[in-house]
């Protein structure tokens, strides 16, 4: 299996933002890209045989979710993360960001606060800004390369005003997989304040060893009722672009105003391919998701020794989860502008600027290590020759 996940596939020319944006996103194609959180490995085979076979029937009009897309839900849940959902809670929904704006829409009004906790996915900040809505940051704690959550700082922003707070768990970029204290306290304050909480879980497959993912509606049957989880496989199994999700809702109450405000977005349509996908990645992906994160393990075992042996200037933020590792740079000379512009003219390797995540990411970089090693081995060595050419050593 290792040498499925080496195979180099060349994504040029496929319309691949990752690839054949270098040049609209940089200002010039010539790099190596580990930005976007999509992988650089083929679809788990049985995926591909899946979409094969509906694409042999030649009619690709209006479809629905079989019963077996909801069986392999459940089945998937119930058995890598312990977690016993009813078939009555899931609904779908085209990609866990359009589900984070649904939330926004159906549980909040204009003018309304909502709290994320930066350094976070951008577009945590866009569901919030873009529909009206007003952010307040309760900002990560960062102490000796890890971030815990700031409980004290969140007792200080919550009042009526704050209807709904947004969880990214694991965390994306900083790669931490919450622990069940961690998450019960969390829980515990969105309870006491009447906040909705609305959990991205979209990394959640996505956990390295010595770690477990636990589904925070799973901790209580007080706090399933008053939270709403997102999930897909689009990372876990690289099928993204198919833009099918699933949300959690054990409420029946809240189904239903979820379920109106996607009824009156016009979201009601589902994809062929997107369910064909879905059911064969859980149905069929255990084995090969088991090979994967061997694969990523590896790849982040390179990446800290690397760093620690030859760019010891840049520190990265070991992850418990995702594929995506956190890059502290700050201690180039570097402005965080250029920070990016350095390692992407310079280096000629393409990450995403901290900046990006919100405040406490400046002078960080996010790479993404799902790829062949052999590419994250050529990234990693151009960094090292152009922080080398800085003459700091």
């Amino acid at each position: 299996m290792p040498n499925y996940f080496d195979q180099k596939i060349d994504r040029n020319q496929t319309n691949c933002v990752k690839w054949d944006q270098r040049d609209t996103v940089f200002g010039h194609a010539d790099l190596l890209p580990l930005w976007v959180a999509d992988m650089d490995f083929a679809a788990p085979p049985a995926v591909i045989d899946a979409l094969k076979n509906r694409a042999g029937h030649p009619i690709y009009g209006y479809s629905y979710p079989p019963p077996e897309f909801y069986q392999a839900v459940l089945e998937w849940m119930q058995k890598r993360h312990g977690w016993k959902l009813e078939k009555e809670w899931l609904l779908v929904t085209p990609g866990v960001v359009p589900a984070l704006s649904l939330a926004v829409l159906a549980f909040t009004n204009p003018g309304d606060r909502i709290i994320i906790q930066p350094p976070v996915y951008g577009p945590f900040f866009n569901v919030v800004e873009q529909n009206g809505r007003q952010p307040v940051l309760n900002p990560l704690k960062e102490e000796n390369g890890r971030y815990t959550m700031d409980f004290a700082h969140l007792e200080t922003v919550a009042d009526p005003s704050v209807k709904m707070l947004i969880l990214c768990s694991p965390h994306n970029p900083v790669g931490r997989v919450w622990t069940p204290e961690e998450l019960q306290q969390l829980g515990e304050f969105c309870l006491r304040h009447r906040i909705l909480l609305v959990s991205d879980e979209i990394h959640s497959d996505l956990v390295y060893k010595n770690y477990t993912h636990t589904p925070i509606a799973s901790l209580s049957t007080k706090l399933a009722p008053s939270t709403i989880t997102c999930l897909a496989p689009s990372k876990t199994f690289n099928v993204a672009g198919l833009n099918t999700s699933i949300v959690v809702i054990a409420d029946q109450a809240k189904r239903n105003q979820f379920q109106k405000m996607k009824g009156a977005l016009g979201m009601g349509m589902y994809n062929p391919f997107g369910l064909a996908a879905f059911t064969a990645a859980y149905q069929t992906g255990g084995p090969w998701l088991d090979q994967l994160i061997l694969y990523l393990q590896g790849n982040l075992d390179y990446l800290l020794e690397f760093c620690a042996e030859r760019i010891p200037l840049i520190k990265p933020v070991p992850p418990e989860g995702t594929f995506l590792v956190w890059l502290d740079c700050r201690r180039l000379p570097l402005s965080p502008q250029g920070l990016n512009e350095f390692l992407s003219r310079e280096a000629k390797v393409g990450l995403n600027a901290g900046s990006a995540f919100g405040p406490g990411g400046e002078g960080y970089e996010r790479i993404n290590i799902a790829c062949p090693r052999p590419l994250l081995t050529e990234a990693l060595t151009r960094i090292e020759q152009a922080v080398n050419k800085l003459g700091l050593t």
